[in-house]
Parts: structure tokens; sequence; C-alpha cells
């Protein structure tokens, strides 16, 4: 990750000692050695343990503490929550919370994902660690986290970047060098807000993928925008054959010029009229030489299939 002057380039490593002392006795702790598979389901909650100052964790209701609603993430994996969440049971949250003291609670700078798990898991106190930051640092902490552990999805990390230029005026290749990303994935990401609201919530439920959602992006119109991603999720195109078929419908007098007005070109357009009639869908007659050819029925979905071969076995 690239550098900055005040740690926050770093990642979340300076943030955090190398053992956090806590300060309330008697705190549960695990009486035996972590398995190998207990590590693995923490592993994200505890690589952040080094630091340059020595910090004090302690103990606070888990009432009294309470989430960043600015925070860039938005959606946790219930699956992933309850695995962590039974680890937690076991061992006990490893890695303190780092809040924000802000007098009648605790507000979560980073580790929500760790509170969630351990309201999930029954527990009354979890260890924190207040340190106290400026609104653009806790914009930028919270970014840098789920980041560095994948955890955000395409549209929150590009709306997280957008909060960084909005409101603190950074420009690209400054949260660029913040976040350890390039320039041009930090504007590839904000590109996907130019998407309509509706085809961005099909990229948040994974219905397609960034790439997909890219190449949708050469087309302006929103209405156009979910028809096309629609297209792509009922036929699962892949991103190649979604950028053709973006391009198709941008240029479709491409497709015009390639034709000819020949008498035996419009007598294989009137068949394949003829059979799209008949078939219900597009029809295309590819010719050869030697009057041989071949003959490609298209269907976008599997009922449409079952339809078509439905069809053909009626034919007697």
């Amino acid at each position: 990750m690239a550098g900055r002057k005040n740690g926050l380039g770093r990642g979340l490593d300076a943030l955090f000692p190398e053992k956090t002392p806590v300060s309330r006795e008697n705190v549960r702790k695990p009486v035996t050695k972590p398995t190998k598979k207990a590590e693995m389901s923490v592993k994200a909650d505890q690589k952040n343990e080094s630091s340059n100052q020595k910090k004090t964790a302690m103990m606070v209701k888990i009432s009294n503490v309470e989430p960043n609603r600015d925070q860039p993430r938005k959606q946790f994996d219930e699956d992933a929550l309850l695995e962590l969440s039974e680890s937690i049971k076991q061992y006990g949250v490893l890695q303190p919370l780092l809040v924000s003291d802000k007098k009648d609670y605790y507000e979560i700078i980073a580790g929500e994902r760790r509170w969630r798990a351990a309201k999930l898991a029954g527990l009354k106190e979890v260890p924190v660690i207040v340190k106290e930051f400026s609104a653009q640092e806790l914009v930028e902490i919270s970014l840098i986290e789920n980041i560095q552990r994948e955890d955000l999805n395409p549209v929150e990390e590009a709306m997280a970047y957008k909060r960084l230029m909005d409101e603190f005026h950074l420009k690209q290749d400054e949260i660029a060098d913040r976040v350890g990303k390039s320039r041009t994935a930090v504007t590839n990401s904000m590109r996907l807000l130019k998407l309509s609201a509706k085809v961005q919530q099909m990229l948040i439920d994974e219905m397609i993928t960034a790439g997909h959602a890219r190449a949708i992006l050469a087309i302006s119109d929103k209405e156009k925008q979910e028809t096309v991603a629609m297209r792509v999720f009922d036929e699962k195109l892949s991103v190649r054959e979604t950028e053709s078929l973006v391009k198709r419908i941008l240029n479709p007098q491409k497709e015009k010029k390639q034709k000819t007005t020949t008498a035996e070109d419009a007598i294989y357009e009137s068949l394949e009229e003829k059979m799209k009639g008949i078939m219900g869908t597009r029809v295309l007659i590819h010719r050869k030489k030697n009057d041989k050819g071949k003959i490609e029925i298209e269907y976008y979905s599997k009922d449409e299939l079952e339809r078509i071969i439905d069809l053909f076995e009626s034919i007697n």
C-alpha cells in the first residue's frame, strides 16, 4: 500500500499495538491454544496488531457501542458473521474495536463486523481502544479497513470514494494514495455510480459483475442500461459478449451496411422472417459455398429453449 505521513495509507496496522493490554481484570481468556481452523476463521479480525505507540484497551458494555452510520460498508455476510460469532464464543474478541468517545456512547471506527458477531455470540462486553480522529480520517480508516478485507461491494466502494471527493475535496490521485490503489482503479470504481439505481442494485446483488457493469456504462440511457443488464443476467452473458452486445446497440448501422441487396439476399431474408414467425424468436441463416449453410436459432432463457424444443417435437 502507498504510504502516507499520518500512517493511514499504510493501512490499519499503525492503529493497534502488538499486544494490547486490557484495563479491566478478570477478562475472559482462552484456556486452550486455538486450533488452526479457529485461527483461520478470525484471521481477518486479528492481523492488525502492531504499532509504534502502546495503547490500552478497556472493556465496555456492548450496549454502549454503536456503529458509524456513515461507514462505507452497508451489507454483511450473515453466514460469515455466524462463523465468526462461534469463534468468539470460544475464544472471545481477540482484536479490540477502535472507537471514538461520543460522551453518551462509543462509535465504532473500525471493527463493526466483530461487534456484530459479538452481539450474536451473546457477549455483554467487548474490548475497545478509544481514539479520536477527524471526520475525514474516520471515512478513510473505515474505507481502508474494508478494502483490505475485500468486504465492500463495488457500489459501496465507489460511494466511499465519492464521499472523500465531495466532502473533503480530495482528488482521485490523493484518494488512490490513501487507500493504496491506482488512480485508474479509483476512477473506474467511481464510474459505476453513473449506472441507474436498478443496475447498481443488480451489481450489489451479484446478478452482474463489475466487468459487466463497466461494459454497460458505454450506454448513457438509464432504461437501456437496465434492459441490457437484465439480458446479461437472463442469458448469462460473459463480459466479452456484453461488450459486443453494447457495441451492436450503439452502432446499429454497421450491421445494415454489411448487408447486400441482391435478389438472393432478399430470398434468404424472407426465409429468415418466415422462420422467425414460426419459431417466435430470431433466426439467422448462414450461407456457405455449394448451397450449404447452417441455421442459428436464438433463445433468451431456459424456458424459451424448452418451448422451442417442444415446438420441434410437435412437428410430425
